[in-house]
């Protein structure tokens, strides 16, 4: 899925799968500001679980106080599981937020662990993580450029996490923000990006459901997200875009934003993919 057949035809490559052939150098367009964040191993505490819908917990996790995460606005940490098996998550909190980290975990159906967190996993647990990991995180070499910001599902986590640190630091940039789900119960944190747009003149926020259900009442917009994006900026070549969420999605927009007009140094996206999952009855019991 990372490559498209006009991609490889190109000769691109994915440096994770590929495998050298002759000596060869390669250049590498190093993101400092990551390079320079230590990725730590440490265990965390569960301090507060809750269920925000029917298919997403969220966790606040707490961490040792003789350590610190450093991490940017949008980067994942990855849950340590046993037999060297770990499941990633996005950072839904922000950078400036010391006294917690905040997680969203959706439910996979026959996922053991996603089932060890809803039905399992108490307040007081222990997890250990890895993080920070990732590259996904907002770039302000020109900071005057509008932002798209569409999240599918969970992946509202990162966006949250950014919209958060910018609002923090008194960034003014235009920020429009797309959250697509199947139902209404799926924009689970929904009265949060409506008070964003309602507090703030340089934030809006635009909700998209694909299949609502009829208890839903909705009358807001409706089909993929991405559509939605395009309705409303057909062209997107003076936009930075940022996306987050499943595969499926963020293949569909890659392509068609791309063909909007958007330059591909100013797409960034992260994208989740559902792991195989183990059993977890070895997990630490909370004590």
């Amino acid at each position: 899925m990372g490559l498209d057949e006009g991609e490889a035809e190109a000769g691109f490559a994915l440096f994770c799968q590929a495998v050298p052939q002759s000596d060869l150098c390669i250049a590498v367009r190093e993101i400092a500001a990551v390079r320079d964040i230590p990725v730590r191993t440490m265990p965390a505490r569960v301090i507060y679980k809750e269920l925000i819908s029917p298919t997403v917990v969220r966790l606040f996790l707490r961490l040792p106080k003789s350590q610190r995460l450093q991490f940017l606005a949008g980067q994942y940490v990855d849950i340590l599981l046993p037999g060297g098996k770990r499941r990633s998550f996005s950072i839904a909190s922000a950078p400036q937020n010391q006294e917690a980290l905040e997680l969203h975990i959706r439910h996979v159906d026959g996922g053991d662990f996603t089932g060890f967190v809803f039905d399992k996993l108490q307040e007081k647990g222990i997890l250990r993580l890895e993080g920070p990991l990732g590259t996904f995180f907002v770039r302000n070499d020109q900071p005057q450029r509008p932002m798209i910001m569409m999240g599918g599902g969970t992946g509202f986590a990162p966006l949250k996490s950014m919209i958060e640190y910018m609002l923090h630091k008194k960034h003014v940039r235009p920020i429009h923000l797309y959250w697509g789900a199947v139902n209404r119960a799926e924009i689970y944190l929904d009265k949060l990006a409506r008070r964003w747009a309602a507090e703030y003149s340089h934030i809006s926020y635009t909700p998209v459901l694909s299949e609502p259900e009829s208890a839903d009442d909705w009358s807001g917009r409706l089909g993929f997200v991405h559509h939605a994006v395009l309705e409303d900026y057909p062209q997107l070549s003076q936009h930075d875009v940022y996306m987050s969420g499943p595969p499926i999605m963020i293949d569909a927009a890659r392509h068609a934003f791309l063909e909007a007009g958007v330059a591909e140094r100013r797409l960034y996206y992260d994208s989740f993919e559902y792991a195989p999952d183990v059993p977890v009855s070895v997990l630490a019991e909370p004590h």
